[in-house]
């Protein structure tokens, strides 16, 4: 699994579906994007990953597409119009995408490879492709506000947990298997 992070104006979100569609099929690859504001790290990331293809696999997936699979596991939901929110909107957006070869097996998480050929070739056409401004969009940097209102986290549980709220998260993203 690889990651780029930036920001990207998005004119027409049904086009900006269609660019990231055309270069995962050009490469083999699957790509998501997501509004960085509620991507919390890379393992919340890589668990949906990780989630998504075990569902596949199994025949409990809930979208026919993997990538679609992927942002249910991430969002943490079942219904497929409240996990979009999790995605990009119109206009200049804080993006993550996440590109991963589903032929590398493997688990997603291992920061230390470099991914797959297919894997780079896709980044690269991505950034040319979609004009991702490579600013200070860092992952991780998630607005605490809408992430906690997103997966539905209040105080009293934050302060119940000895986690934080990236540990809540990712705990959102492994229960949803335990709500089919």
């Amino acid at each position: 699994m690889r990651l780029l992070a930036g920001s990207v104006d998005v004119g027409d979100v049904d086009a900006f579906v269609e660019r990231l569609a055309a270069v995962a099929a050009d490469h083999g690859v699957t790509v998501q994007a997501f509004d960085a504001r509620y991507v919390v790290d890379r393992t919340h990331l890589a668990r949906a990953v990780d989630l998504a293809d075990r569902a596949l696999a199994r025949g409990e997936n809930v979208a026919d597409d993997r990538a679609v699979e992927i942002l249910l596991y991430a969002a943490g939901r079942r219904q497929i119009n409240r996990a979009f929110e999790m995605g990009v909107s119109e206009g200049t957006n804080p993006l993550v995408v996440l590109v991963d070869d589903p032929d590398a097996g493997g688990e997603s998480d291992d920061e230390t490879t470099e991914g797959t050929d297919s894997e780079s070739h896709a980044l690269t056409a991505l950034r040319e492709s979609l004009a991702i401004d490579a600013d200070e969009t860092v992952l991780g940097d998630y607005d605490p506000e809408r992430v906690r209102d997103f997966f539905d986290v209040g105080e009293a549980e934050l302060a119940a947990v000895e986690g934080e709220l990236p540990d809540l998260v990712r705990e959102r993203v492994a229960l949803l298997d335990v709500e089919k």
